[in-house]
């Protein structure tokens, strides 16, 4: 069902500019669906006359519809709304609401301004669309709902989505529209042709629409044309045939440099995704528009060109304006690459040439449709794989800008498409696949093969045989002939060459002879480095990673015989296993499998190496390395993966390893719980556990596998040119940060390991007095977060620094034991503990902070001298009748508190607990608090440190409170005391009303603070 609102004017509006006139616009919102009408320049009483259409999905949604005033460098001024139930134009006569005035409400009662003025609306239900909408795609007679507003919603992205977006249609037609819906469907196809007629027309207004009407003479004369060429054209499936039959073995492309959008496999035959995705009467790309907020979408026919041999269509759309753009006319090229019924490629040429340097550059996409795995249910299965480039066909100086641009823009574009697929085809689950560990690893048998078989092949070559023919040669000429004579410098036991060509002669056999004997100890070693690590079992109890090394293929030659002699060497966290070797392969088998021990935290990469064995002595050369990295990487979708090897030998041949990789957690579910703990041992502080809504969502935003977890996050900035206000986020083994400055996305995280040094510089004029963590990666590492680096050294080496945290101490803290727990090798670790125990036993133990307070600012608050001794005050802190009595005094139900216990020397600790009453906060909250008490230096008095947790109250958690109470004797008056509070607030997140809250907080602590002190006093005098 669609529901069609009409906006026709508004009056007696509150004026909200300085010349007592207002700039009125209507911001229309249905779910997730948003309209806004043209802007009514310096008037009260505005007439717009504007007709949108919403998809309607939910009965009980509200439309919400806003008056605004339009500021030029301000926000724009907020005048009225009014909320209308969809249900209520439902459940009218006829479906319809007829044009009515309905009076603006402010947004809240606490406004001053309660008139908002009245605004004539009118709504009714169509149907959303008729058969013959579908089956023509009749735009050109439809009323546009989103093309009418100059700024529809902004969207992050600054080049326009690479892949088509639907059209929003209403289904209010002209006056003579049910006239023409009776037509037959090739006659509404023929009428498609001139809906680039109709583009500027519909973009106005409804009142424009009757100018839009084509005559029924002109339509007539087009289908008996078009009739013709449609006759003569062939269908999507004949067309997909005929390339079938012309394909000779055309290679499938690789994927563009730029990136890959989407790799994912879908229990769908290829031939049907084919359809699904590029079929002219598909309905995907117009349900992908439909999210997607485009317009005008154009779908052109497939055509054949070049005498037949290349398969092309056009593809427009006008692309939804956004905070940095507006609307743009996207146009598309698609051609197929291949297409022999199990493969498709199809490669995308995206133009926007009314976009800024618009003309410079094109955006590439390749399409590449692919046979799946066999699945265990017996279905088909489908490997979808969407890569890109920019092609820039004129240098430019923004072509940074313009890279970044795109690689945003396409990101969101092809998330929207990934969700819209995945609610039509079903993703393969590794259920679905079988992809159980012990299924495919039972299929994976060694070749056995004899020594003296693998002799034979790795002898058999030019020059082994050559010097054993030279050898049996000599030996049958030494049998033949006789002795020879002794002359010159020969004696018995020692015959010299006799002339120029026996002395070439005898240096030929001994260099042949020693290469011969080269290869043999190279032989003898490899076989007894054969298979080294391979069936070795696993030991403990953790992260058990299993890496089954199938087969290589097109290995570089590094021989003069033009193979090599492969093995891999894997690498992870330390532990290293190897394969054996293949002699004389460049495309070995190896079925071989290699468990690593178990890790007490995932493993973030394995390193994979392809060497090729030249002897026990010579230097290894290497044929390739790849990285294969569990965080950007799925877990299931690794239990069956070619990966390409780097490196200049191995891209010139294009290299390739199969590889079969595993991760299994064999402690359960306590894994979680049970680092924390590990953690919390190293921060000091307690880290709770984080619901898993919180983590699905920071697995989202970082694009992580499930397995990753969210130990803590903090508000900081990244220094760049310029501090950018975000946050930091830390898990087991990333550091990500992310910010949203206008709609302008920053993000980006690397890994543990990537970082090579951690160091605090000191508070600076720039860094607003706060201290910066400046983190050093390793030369190379982390360059997809390059962008987030303040500098890069000549090394390579990038450089992040983070400032202004909320709790500078707790957040360092976190960092460097994550830190050392991931990176540092145990030498390091053990030399940073020696260091941080040093430094500690330097600190007399009376300067020391407790409870984390060094984090904090505290300031005094109240100072006063009590006419009690310091003894009979601290009973308010023994647990007896005396502390009860004031608690209950200041409001605190259900007071109770632990036994003091002894943490060190002199210094004891206790946690209490109690609830507000009503008077004290109308929530009633429930507050946890640690103390900790120990003896001033001079045993003259006594230091009383407290951290306050609440619950149960609004933003309760974004804070802890922190009081310290000093008290000690007055010499120069018996039988009183000096009491000192100091006060201050730690900030866990940031909130824009800090100030506000401390200055509440701060007003009850001192009430509650006056009236303990006073029953102490009543109770002391009453004794």
């Amino acid at each position: 069902m669609k529901l069609l609102v009409r906006v026709i004017e508004a009056k007696n509006i509150p004026p909200t500019d300085p010349n007592g006139l207002s700039d009125p616009y209507v911001r229309l919102q249905l779910g997730k669906q948003k309209f806004k009408t043209k802007v009514e320049k310096k008037t009260l009483n505005p007439s717009w006359g504007e007709e949108f259409s919403f998809k309607v999905d939910d009965m009980n949604d509200e439309l919400v519809i806003c008056i605004l005033d339009e500021d030029k460098y301000f926000s724009d001024d907020f005048v009225g709304q009014v909320k209308i139930p969809v249900s209520k134009v439902f459940e009218a006569e006829n479906k319809s609401l007829p044009s009515a005035w309905y009076s603006l409400q402010p947004r809240n009662k606490r406004s001053k301004n309660k008139e908002c003025g009245e605004i004539l609306l009118s709504m009714n239900f169509s149907q959303n669309y008729s058969s013959m909408d579908i089956f023509c795609n009749d735009d050109a007679y439809s009323t546009k709902s989103g093309d009418i507003t100059p700024d529809p919603p902004s969207r992050t992205s600054s080049v326009p989505s690479t892949f088509p977006s639907p059209l929003r249609q209403e289904d209010s037609v002209f006056s003579k529209e049910e006239k023409f819906s009776q037509q037959k469907s090739l006659a509404c196809r023929i009428a498609q042709i001139f809906n680039k007629n109709s583009d500027s027309s519909s973009n106005a207004s409804s009142k424009y629409t009757d100018s839009l009407e084509i005559p029924e003479t002109s339509r007539s004369e087009v289908s008996d044309d078009k009739s013709e060429e449609q006759s003569s054209s062939l269908s999507f499936e004949e067309a997909m045939k005929l390339m079938e039959s012309k394909d000779q073995g055309i290679e499938t492309p690789s994927n563009l440099p730029g990136g890959i959008l989407i790799d994912q496999l879908y229990v769908i035959a290829p031939a049907e995704l084919n359809y699904l995705l590029f079929a002219p009467d598909s309905t995907f790309p117009r349900s992908l528009a439909d999210a997607q907020g485009s317009t005008d979408l154009q779908v052109g026919q497939w055509k054949f060109e070049n005498d037949g041999k290349t398969l092309k269509r056009i593809f427009s759309f006008v692309k939804a304006a956004t905070k940095l753009l507006k609307a743009v006319k996207a146009t598309e090229e698609h051609t197929y690459l291949k297409a022999d019924g199990k493969t498709f490629a199809v490669f995308s040429s995206v133009s926007t040439p009314d976009v800024m340097y618009g003309s410079t550059f094109k955006c590439e996409v390749l399409y590449c449709i692919s046979s799946g795995p066999e699945l265990q249910s017996g279905e088909q299965c489908s490997h979808l794989v969407i890569s890109w480039r920019m092609n820039f066909l004129q240098s430019t100086m923004m072509k940074g800008m313009i890279e970044n641009g795109a690689r945003q823009g396409l990101k969101d574009s092809f998330e929207q498409f990934a969700s819209l697929l995945d609610e039509t085809v079903k993703r393969v689950d590794s259920k679905d696949m079988g992809l159980n560990k012990e299924q495919l690893l039972a299929s994976l048998q060694a070749e056995p093969q004899s020594d003296w078989k693998l002799a034979a092949q790795y002898f058999a070559n030019f020059s082994v045989i050559l010097t054993v023919f030279m050898g049996i040669y000599v030996l049958v000429h030494i049998w033949l002939v006789a002795p020879s004579v002794i002359q010159g410098l020969e004696f018995v036991g020692l015959d010299l060459p006799d002339s120029i060509g026996e002395f070439i002669v005898c240096g030929v056999l001994v260099l042949q002879g020693e290469r011969v004997m080269r290869l043999i100890s190279r032989f003898m070693q490899a076989r007894a480095q054969k298979g080294s690590d391979h069936g070795v079992k696993a030991q403990g109890d953790g992260w058990l990673l299993t890496a089954a090394l199938i087969e290589g293929t097109n290995l570089a030659a590094v021989d003069s015989s033009g193979f090599c002699d492969p093995y891999v060497v894997f690498t992870c966290n330390g532990q290293t296993r190897t394969s054996s070797i293949k002699f004389q392969k460049s495309d070995p088998q190896w079925n071989e499998i290699f468990e690593f021990d178990a890790m007490d935290e995932p493993p973030s990469v394995l390193d994979v190496e392809v060497y090729d064995f030249d002897g026990p002595f010579d230097e290894a050369t290497s044929l390739g390395h790849a990285e294969i990295n569990f965080v950007r990487s799925n877990v299931s979708d690794l239990a069956d993966v070619w990966v390409p090897l780097q490196g200049k030998l191995a891209l010139a041949c294009q290299s390739k390893l199969h590889l079969r990789v595993f991760l299994d957690n064999t402690r359960g579910g306590n894994v979680v719980r049970e680092y924390l703990s590990k953690m919390e041992k190293e921060v000091g502080r307690k880290i709770n556990v984080r619901s898993p809504q919180t983590n699905s969502a920071f697995q989202k935003l970082f694009g992580l596998p499930p397995e990753e977890f969210l130990i803590n996050d903090f508000t900081c900035h990244l220094k760049r040119k310029m501090p950018l206000q975000g946050r930091l986020f830390l898990s087991a083994r990333i550091i990500g940060f992310h910010a949203n400055l206008f709609g302008h996305k920053t993000k980006f995280f690397f890994l543990w390991e990537d970082i090579e040094d951690i160091q605090v510089v000191a508070p600076t004029l720039s860094s607003m007095g706060s201290p910066i963590i400046v983190m050093t990666l390793r030369p190379g590492r982390g360059m997809d977060a390059r962008h987030g680096a303040k500098t890069q050294d000549e090394e390579g080496r990038l450089k992040f620094h983070f400032q202004s945290f909320v709790s500078f101490g707790v957040a360092h803290r976190t960092i460097m034991a994550l830190w050392k727990a991931r990176s540092l090798t145990p030498e390091q670790k053990v030399q940073i503990v020696e260091e941080e125990s040093e430094g500690k036993s330097l600190q007399p133990e009376e300067s020391g902070s407790f409870l984390g307070l060094e984090d904090v600012s505290m300031s005094e608050v109240y100072s006063a001298a009590l006419p009690v001794p310091t003894s009979f005050f601290m009973e308010l802190f023994g647990g007896g009748e005396l502390e009860r009595k004031a608690m209950d005094r200041a409001g605190c139900l259900s007071y109770s508190s632990s036994p003091w216990e002894s943490e060190k020397a002199d210094v004891h600790e206790r946690q209490t607990y109690y609830r507000f009453d009503r008077r004290i906060s109308r929530y009633r909250g429930e507050v946890t608090s640690t103390q900790q008490k120990l003896p001033l230096s001079d045993r003259n008095g006594w230091l009383i440190e407290e951290v306050v947790t609440l619950h149960g109250i609004p933003i309760g958690d974004y804070f802890n409170l922190h009081l310290r109470y000093q008290v000690e004797d007055l010499p120069s008056r018996p039988n009183c005391c000096q009491v000192r509070v100091y006060f201050g607030i730690a900030w866990l997140k940031s909130t824009r009303n800090q100030k506000r809250i401390t200055k509440n907080i701060l007003v009850n602590v001192l009430d509650r603070l006056k009236v303990t002190l006073a029953v102490v006093e009543k109770e002391f005098i009453a004794r």
